[in-house]
């Protein structure tokens, strides 16, 4: 298969070909291999490709034969390299498949590579020292977004159709927004992190995906979520597939709509401008749609304050535990300097500074369950701003705390991580772009605990109402000469 051809086709499309025998699994895979030879030199958005296996692939899987990219953090898959990009942790090796990664051998997956994180995908931007900064295929000068900045650029520039990513602060999202993809970021409990982990990040952290459809991000969501035996959270089951919510009508829905994030951040111009294009687009839907204010449950300062409370002693266990496992030193030459910030703040969060910022994490899903009795969404951009330059992020980072790092990231992506403490589902749907750039603009909406279902048939409404898929940016698979032309 052509790449031309290839990335004409989505995972949904791409899996029927192959079911109905009009090209094999391994014609998908040498396409994908391909396209990545094409575009990864200029975007360095997959850290490595592994050989093709001779594996039986279940034949009528849901999504046989698609290629597939995992992130290089928190997906074990046995006999392969997780470094979570960082120095302390190179030449780690899984010894045996996580769940997750069962579920994508089940659903028929063809995972050949991970792809880029920044360092314990602890930023919002993948610039790691280990990998080197992964680029944005709109504008090569711009950042992919963290922290599954690899698994945005890679679908965006068209090696896969889909890829996986997680997201703890927005890390679906924000990749999502900037690469001008779906990314929807589960609810809290829909799909295990085990059997290695009952919760990451006391339940911030969850699994998901960033793609192209919206069908394809539903068909995925519906072979991997689900429970395992001992996980701490549960997320009632939906009464029918993604899949068939996305073609389902939504209904008139209750949209609040938030331009400006807590805290007094402010929206630039551009973005502003393209959630009112939005508001007008869903009123012409049916939708009821209007301004709100919202109750974080908390003051803005206290709770980045608790999310670094959180968040740095979770990394400081998972530093210590990393470096006693491969007897390398906590410092400057295995750390970069948030990381290892983030680390020395971590050793000083008391158990009663952690047990106050759970507390916190409680009054914001509280406050935010009572605006979803209300509303059925909310609305707001995913970022405030369109992609940034390539070392925002850097500038001074020397001289930051871990407080000081997290509030610079909260600062860029102020919107994102509310909804990752109220364990609440949000997506990142790119229904617009910059009048003036053309860089893609992603909208993010919320929903109620569990309502997954709400989102997926809004998103597939708008993908009809103004489709995405033939936008492609600057860097892109199918503007490649096939080699065999």
């Amino acid at each position: 298969m052509r790449i031309a051809e290839y990335v004409s086709f989505d995972a949904v499309g791409l899996a029927d070909l192959v079911a109905r025998g009009e090209v094999t699994a391994a014609e998908l895979e040498a396409a994908a291999r391909e396209a990545a030879q094409v575009v990864n030199p200029r975007i360095n958005a997959i850290v490595e490709t592994w050989p093709a296996d001779d594996e039986p692939r279940p034949g009528s899987a849901p999504l046989a034969g698609v290629p597939f990219l995992i992130k290089d953090i928190a997906v074990a898959m046995a006999g392969k390299r997780m470094e979570l990009g960082s120095r302390l942790a190179v030449g780690n090796v899984s010894g045996a498949d996580s769940s997750l990664m069962v579920r994508f051998r089940r659903a028929g997956l063809v995972t050949f590579g991970r792809t880029t994180t920044p360092e314990m995908a602890y930023s919002n931007t993948t610039e790691p020292v280990l990998y080197g900064a992964t680029r944005n295929p709109w504008d090569l000068t711009r950042s992919a977004g963290g922290s599954s900045g690899g698994a945005g650029a890679a679908v965006a520039a068209g090696v896969v159709p889909i890829a996986h990513a997680t997201d703890a602060a927005g890390s679906i999202r924000i990749p999502a927004a900037y690469n001008g993809l779906f990314g929807l970021k589960p609810t809290r409990g829909r799909v295990s992190v085990g059997p290695y982990f009952d919760e990451v990040f006391n339940g911030l952290a969850v699994h998901g995906s960033v793609s192209r459809t919206v069908r394809d991000s539903a068909a995925l969501l519906d072979q991997i979520r689900g429970p395992e035996p001992g996980d701490p959270y549960f997320a009632q089951e939906p009464s029918r597939s993604y899949a068939e919510e996305v073609t389902r009508h939504p209904g008139s829905l209750r949209i609040g709509v938030l331009t400006h994030a807590w805290g007094g951040h402010r929206t630039t111009a551009p973005v502003a401008d393209a959630v009112s294009r939005t508001m007008r687009l869903l009123e012409s839907l049916g939708h009821h749609v209007e301004e709100v204010t919202v109750d974080l449950g908390a003051d803005w300062e206290e709770f980045v304050l608790a999310n670094a409370r959180q968040w740095t002693a979770n990394l400081t266990a998972s530093v210590d535990e990393l470096a006693a496992a491969f007897g390398r030193p906590v410092d400057s030459s295995t750390l970069e300097p948030p990381v290892l910030a983030g680390y020395h703040y971590g050793q000083r969060v008391s158990g009663a500074q952690f047990v106050d910022a759970l507390a916190i994490r409680n009054r914001v899903a509280r406050s935010l369950a009572r605006y979803f009795d209300a509303h059925d969404m909310l609305l707001t951009p995913t970022l405030p701003e369109l992609p940034v330059p390539l070392g925002t992020h850097a500038e001074g980072v020397e001289t930051l705390d871990g407080l000081g790092w997290l509030r610079r990231l909260f600062d860029i992506s102020p919107f994102t991580a509310v909804f990752n403490v109220s364990g609440t589902p949000a997506m990142s749907v790119p229904v617009t772009a910059d009048t003036e750039t053309g860089l893609p603009i992603g909208m993010q909406f919320a929903a109620g605990y569990g309502l997954e279902d709400r989102l997926f048939r809004l998103a597939g409404q708008l993908e009809q109402a103004r489709p995405w898929s033939g936008r492609t940016p600057a860097v892109w698979a199918g503007n490649h000469l096939d080699r065999q032309e």
